[in-house]
């Protein structure tokens, strides 16, 4: 997230008509906007991994993948986000022209500048979306899959594990029913730009 803009107060529908006029992402909290800071490659290559995963998985289905030029309103939070990759099987969101409401699952991919809010207050507001089931944050530097799960009575983390007899690493999406494989996140990576093992 980046810095407060130097601006009087929006409120939602104001900054929906503003941002739409605007050569770069911004997310509203609470009546503040942040401007967007440009995403390193690494990170576009692992977003870009995880939506076309997802949507090839998808297909056919009645859910949908979306990149972060489709922004996640948060009304309880009086909030608006750009996540890297979220999933949405809700019929009003697939109306919805620019902003979902409804996803199942919403996907982080961390920077040194996000990882605190990705954990922290956004986390937060995301939890306040009833149909929110999972939460994923990929952190490039540590090649790690991080997945919170809503589960009675609260968020549960799960991590990547490898399978029985040497499989590969993995993680359930119990969300989208999906299988993902560690290798598949990391795949378009260049060895130095992963951790030394």
């Amino acid at each position: 997230m980046g810095l407060p803009l130097p601006a009087d107060r929006f409120d939602r529908d104001a900054y929906f008509a503003w941002e739409a006029e605007q050569p770069i992402k911004h997310e509203f909290v609470q009546g503040e906007v942040f401007a967007m800071v440009g995403a390193r490659q690494s990170h576009v290559l692992v977003a870009g991994a995880l939506f076309a995963r997802f949507r090839e998985h998808l297909r056919g289905s009645r859910c949908r993948a979306y990149t972060s030029d489709m922004k996640l309103e948060v009304k309880a939070a009086d909030a608006v986000f750009h996540p890297d990759v979220m999933v949405s099987c809700d019929e009003a969101d697939r109306r919805a022209t620019i902003a979902l409401n409804s996803p199942c699952l919403v996907v982080e991919v961390l920077s040194d500048s996000s990882a605190a809010y990705d954990r922290g207050g956004k986390f937060a507001a995301y939890r306040k979306l009833p149909s929110l089931q999972e939460y994923l944050l990929v952190d490039i530097e540590a090649r790690r899959l991080e997945l919170f799960r809503r589960e009675a009575p609260g968020w549960v983390l799960h991590e990547a594990e490898a399978g029985s007899g040497g499989a590969p690493v993995q993680l359930r999406l119990d969300s989208i029913q999906l299988d993902l494989l560690e290798a598949e996140v990391f795949e378009d990576l260049d060895e130095d730009e992963l951790p030394a093992a």
